[in-house]
């Protein structure tokens, strides 16, 4: 069990988190934690709950509140995904999601290098963290690197050899991940548009999605993407991440048609999901999720 000054640490960074958003004018939701059809994605499985299942991330129901006209909402809830354990890994963890309307990922970037720098001096760290990849300056602006730049500059292929042999992810933790946001922060920007999820695809070069991910000491911290309005677009994305997950020999959720019918009322928008525990780990120079959570899931049984 965590000691009493990391549970304070936790608590504190709770506090920050929300005086953030509130000071900037966002609303703090709260959304259903069981639901009939999470977004469709190969590679995280949901955890059922009955004929539902909990959620992997609260993105849907809150891109529906934007899509009913709030304009800018954040969370932090817990979410839930199967066979996920490791060192910076959890089966339940804690998220923080934020939206905002008529924005797209760059203001969400800007808003990034705001909120880290502010947490971190909320919770007495000032605008350095010690991680095992060394000192990182927390003052902006950070680091934009495209997928494309990265591979070139850190990977063991180009990223074209990459996509067609099917071994984007593991060059990208192998090679690449571990160059990311060493001395300063890394925006990894300009996802290949096959890799884009649910963001948009860039106006003035559609081989590449409006996505990033953020890195802090090697460590990936946040995904958050210019968000795809299109529903016909975003049903053609789930049908194919429901044939990929029928292909790896699972049954998929149902579509998510109640998300699907409201989406193309959104609009433009912004949205990313940070790892708050993986946060606390980086300000407590933790190695290990298991020092910043009250209980890990051996512990309950």
């Amino acid at each position: 069990m965590v000691s009493a000054r990391t549970l304070r640490q936790r608590a504190a960074l709770f506090q920050a988190i929300r005086t953030f958003f509130t000071d900037r004018g966002y609303l703090e939701v709260d959304t259903p934690v069981r639901i009939p059809a999470p977004a469709p994605e190969a590679y995280i499985e949901p955890e059922p709950a009955g004929d539902w299942f909990l959620q992997t991330s609260p993105e849907l129901c809150m891109k529906r509140l934007l899509a009913a006209g709030i304009p800018q909402i954040f969370q932090l809830c817990k979410c839930f995904r199967r066979h996920e354990r490791g060192g910076r890994h959890l089966p339940e963890f804690t998220m923080l999601e934020w939206y905002q309307a008529k924005a797209d990922y760059s203001d969400l970037m800007a808003e990034c290098e705001q909120l880290l720098p502010f947490v971190a001096t909320q919770l007495g760290y000032g605008d350095e963290v010690v991680t095992e990849r060394g000192l990182v300056s927390l003052a902006g602006p950070w680091q934009r690197l495209t997928v494309a730049e990265a591979f070139d500059r850190f990977g063991s292929m180009p990223l074209a050899d990459a996509l067609a042999g099917d071994c984007f992810d593991e060059v990208l933790v192998r090679d690449i991940e571990p160059q990311l946001g060493v001395g300063t922060p890394a925006f990894l920007c300009d996802y290949p548009a096959s890799l884009g999820s649910l963001a948009r695809l860039k106006p003035d070069n559609p081989a590449v999605a409006e996505r990033f991910e953020l890195y802090v000491g090697g460590v990936e911290l946040a995904n958050g993407f210019s968000e795809l309005s299109d529903a016909v677009e975003q049903r053609r994305r789930f049908e194919s991440e429901q044939r990929l997950i029928g292909a790896l020999g699972r049954t998929p959720a149902p579509m998510p048609e109640s998300f699907l019918a409201e989406l193309p009322a959104m609009g433009g928008a912004a949205g990313i999901a940070l790892g708050v525990d993986r946060l606390l780990m980086l300000l407590l120079g933790a190695n290990s999720i298991d020092q910043v959570v009250p209980f890990t899931p051996e512990s309950l049984s």
